[in-house]
């Protein structure tokens, strides 16, 4: 009687946490594009180069990427950009460092579903061999450090490659201290 009142969902995806995954940074753009941020931007300001920490690890994050470069536009102007760079990349660690966790524990058997789709599949197959090796980590390490959401970079690193978080730790800090600093001095 139980299995008859049970019902087939209809609308089963294949991938279920990247679809959430989407969905949060859909809602969370639309959030921070209908709001004043002003109050962070003052609040980082204010509280000197703590705030080039946490912009640090708004940088990490796709959806706050955009407003944390501006943050760092503006700390350029008051503060030591060496000390910035060096702060901000090391808030970036910590958000990448939780970015990396949650996509070893929670994506990675849609990782693994994915990377056996016959598009990817057919792509890898076409692609020298040296390049393979390397592809991946090459992809990761550019998106870590461009303003570009660290969670692709990330997504791409912990879950196609074997790199072990210390590693990945050593990784994500020069990248992204690196990728701060050209912004630093763009706008200084």
């Amino acid at each position: 009687m139980i299995n008859k009142m049970k019902t087939k969902n209809k609308f089963k995806f294949k991938y279920p946490r990247f679809l959430n995954l989407i969905l949060i940074y859909i809602l969370v753009y639309i959030i921070f594009t209908k709001t004043n941020i002003f109050p962070i931007e003052t609040f980082l300001s204010k509280i000197g180069y703590f705030g080039s920490f946490f912009s640090g690890i708004f940088y990490a994050y796709g959806f706050t990427a955009g407003p944390a470069t501006a943050f760092f536009a503006l700390l350029a102007k008051e503060q030591n950009i060496l000390l910035c760079g060096l702060l901000g990349g090391l808030g970036s660690l910590v958000g990448d460092a939780l970015i990396f966790r949650f996509i070893r524990t929670s994506f990675g058997k849609e990782i693994k579903y994915l990377s056996n789709e016959k598009i990817i599949l057919a792509f890898v197959k076409i692609l020298p061999r040296w390049l393979k090796k390397h592809l991946a980590i090459i992809i990761g390490m550019i998106l870590i450090a461009s303003p570009l959401p660290d969670e692709l970079g990330v997504s791409v690193l912990a879950g196609v490659t074997k790199i072990s978080p210390k590693k990945f730790a050593i990784l994500s800090y020069s990248l992204n201290t690196a990728g701060i600093f050209i912004i630093l001095l763009l706008a200084s």
